[in-house]
């Protein structure tokens, strides 16, 4: 078998174990691609090759219940889906380094840089790269079964697994999240592959404000809101097979 037909036959059986903890969805994502943005520490992507994308799906049914604000159903599904990402992504670690390779399991909801909000890496950056899904106006990942109703996570690894590749933007002329977006931080505009900024995309200070607004809510202790999610057509009512 060659060298090329082994890493594909790896990658193939990395993915199913991955699914078998629980995951929705898995890609790898070339890391030489994800140099260009910003991540924290600037060198954490130095020792690795990899990175494996993995997705959990939030229930339809708990976006059916918001409205015009987060449920706390919402927000303690939210933590739950956080939660059960650092377990595979710490499994899927401990995977790869008892077959022989270097793997960092980065958290998946954790805020490294403060003062500009950002994670050691963007998961979503990682996920597009992974052919996850694209990037929407909202900024979210937007996956063509799911939508943005998935929560992701990250392992970085220097395991030689085979890479795969972004898929097409699918958004079109659509602004359902533009309009049913409550702070109007998201100003429509959008991209065949990732935004230059955040800000390109989101007035990132209305988000923040309408985030923090929600928290004073009942029952509401993360920074969540819903609504873009809800209003994607992508991913809003069942079909029968996966797109993967």
């Amino acid at each position: 078998m060659s060298g090329a037909n082994m890493n594909d036959s790896f990658t193939e059986d990395l993915k199913a174990r991955i699914m078998g903890l629980g995951a929705n969805l898995v890609g790898v994502a070339d890391t030489e691609p994800l140099r260009q943005f910003q991540v924290h520490p600037s060198n954490l992507l130095d020792p690795f090759r990899r990175a494996v994308s993995i997705g959990v799906v939030l229930p339809r049914a708990v976006f059916q219940q918001i409205v015009d604000r987060p449920t706390p159903t919402y927000c303690s599904v939210y933590r739950t889906a956080n939660r059960f990402l650092d377990q595979m992504a710490l499994v899927t670690a401990n995977l790869l380094e008892r077959d022989g390779f270097n793997s960092l399991p980065v958290p998946a909801s954790q805020t490294v840089d403060l003062e500009n909000h950002r994670a050691a890496i963007s998961h979503k950056a990682v996920g597009r790269m992974a052919g996850l899904g694209w990037q929407g106006k909202s900024l979210l990942l937007v996956n063509p079964k799911y939508g943005p109703r998935m929560r992701l996570v990250t392992v970085l690894t220097d395991a030689p697994l085979a890479a795969d590749h972004p898929i097409e933007n699918r958004c079109g002329d659509c602004t359902s999240c533009v309009h049913a977006c409550p702070a109007g931080a998201i100003r429509g505009v959008g991209t065949e592959d990732h935004y230059s900024s955040r800000e390109e995309a989101v007035d990132l200070q209305r988000c923040l404000a309408q985030l923090g607004e929600f928290m004073r809510l009942p029952g509401i202790t993360d920074t969540v809101c819903g609504l873009c999610i809800k209003a994607c057509p992508y991913g809003g009512r069942a079909t029968g097979s996966d797109f993967r």
